[in-house]
């Protein structure tokens, strides 16, 4: 993609995007994630009806008087964005791909935590973590993020969604808004999905389009794996075959649904010729109730 093709795109998401984070997104997002975390503020005298638990027993000591600890709430957070930047999520079959649409949902939310004065960073992974851009504010910084978004194509083959999990964990320490978008299509990691979903709030997006689901039943065609460029002739009028790929995207429908609430995670599926609009914004109401 040349420079001028690129900031067009950068440019035409922005003005979409902005807008739907101005007049939609905005105030759900600010109602939905609140400051969380406690930071220490001061030490002053234990007054009758003060929390014992709160007491600093070193400042008591010193002092000869039972001193408690203040605090206050953190108002700063970070959104997190980790998306699935593999070959699969290039496909489609209308005029977007589940790429385009996961890139517009990820400018929205971040121009929303802007406008909420929140840092924003970004992981995009496939087979392996790809590119990291570490949390900060401002317009210009959301801008970078977009731009990465459009640009960056993946080195590696295949998704594996652990490794970007296990990323963030490591890198990100303190409560986060996490959004993990991506067609989960590679295997999805028990173990560090509930970790993360545990430290953060975490919320993944399930972007696929319904032709993944069931063929066309035309007769013989050639498919392409998108991951190692594989070509494979099949039968798609073959009832068999059809119901193995729709049992398939069921099967992995149902575990992505059934982690997200052992987990206690938020989940938004979003089929390519949905609008993302009215799902994500159930998704942030339901939160702030």
């Amino acid at each position: 993609m040349d420079a001028i093709t690129l900031l067009q795109q950068v440019r035409r998401i922005e003005i979409k995007t902005r807008r739907l984070s101005d007049q939609l997104f905005s105030g759900e997002y600010q109602s939905s994630f609140k400051g969380r975390g406690m930071s220490f503020a001061e030490v002053r005298p234990y007054q009758s009806g003060d929390d014992v638990r709160s007491i600093d027993w070193n400042v008591t000591a010193r002092k000869r008087a039972p001193y408690i600890k203040v605090f206050e709430e953190e108002r700063e957070l970070t959104l997190f964005l980790v998306i699935d930047i593999s070959k699969s999520i290039q496909f489609g079959t209308s005029e977007r791909s589940k790429r385009d649409s996961l890139t517009e949902i990820a400018a929205t939310l971040a121009f929303s935590a802007m406008g909420n004065n929140d840092k924003i960073g970004l992981i995009l992974f496939a087979g392996e973590v790809e590119k990291v851009i570490p949390p900060k504010k401002g317009k210009k910084h959301v801008m970078r993020i977009i731009q990465a978004l459009l640009e960056s194509e993946p080195k590696s083959t295949g998704t594996n969604i652990e490794l970007a999990l296990e990323h963030l964990l490591k890198i990100q320490k303190r409560h986060s808004n996490v959004f993990l978008m991506s067609d989960f299509m590679g295997k999805i990691p028990e173990k560090s999905f509930k970790i993360a979903a545990k430290r953060y709030d975490l919320c993944a997006i399930h972007s696929f389009d319904q032709k993944e689901k069931s063929l066309p039943s035309v007769g013989i065609i050639p498919l392409r794996d998108l991951e190692n460029g594989a070509v494979r002739w099949v039968n798609s009028s073959s009832k068999e075959l059809r119901n193995k790929l729709l049992k398939r995207s069921e099967n992995k429908t149902i575990e992505l649904s059934s982690l997200s609430k052992r987990s206690g995670a938020g989940l938004i599926s979003i089929e390519m010729k949905e609008d993302y609009v009215p799902p994500l914004l159930n998704y942030l109401k339901s939160k702030s109730r």
